[in-house]
């Protein structure tokens, strides 16, 4: 998929299907939240406000407050792409999520997905 198709995704969407994808294996969207407010420094509430305010997923993670310095350890394959690997800016972090999300669904620790 292109890159500029992916940031003009509704945030609330794909937000939409990453609780789904970790639900459906037995965690929460509390726990989605945790790792995404981790990686972006968003609280719960600033999640909210861009879920209110229907921002497209490029926005979302522009407009993130702090990303964790920690975030550069995520590594590893997600939907067929080494994270780590990934060099535009904007889209690695996308990919950022999704492996920590990812890691969520497969039941990996809090402690461990957080890089603790």
């Amino acid at each position: 998929m292109d890159n500029a198709k992916v940031y003009a995704m509704p945030f609330a969407k794909v937000y939409g299907l990453l609780v789904q994808k970790a639900e459906r294996k037995g965690r929460t969207r509390d726990e989605v939240d945790e790792v995404t407010c981790w990686l972006t420094g968003y609280d719960r509430a600033g999640i909210a406000r861009q879920l209110e305010r229907d921002v497209d997923y490029g926005a979302f993670f522009n407009e993130a407050p702090a990303y964790n310095p920690a975030s550069e350890l995520i590594r590893g394959v997600v939907c067929g792409v080494r994270v780590e690997d990934v060099e535009e800016p904007l889209m690695k972090r996308i990919r950022q999520l999704d492996k920590l999300v990812d890691e969520l669904a497969k039941g990996k620790p809090m402690e461990k997905i957080l890089r603790g």
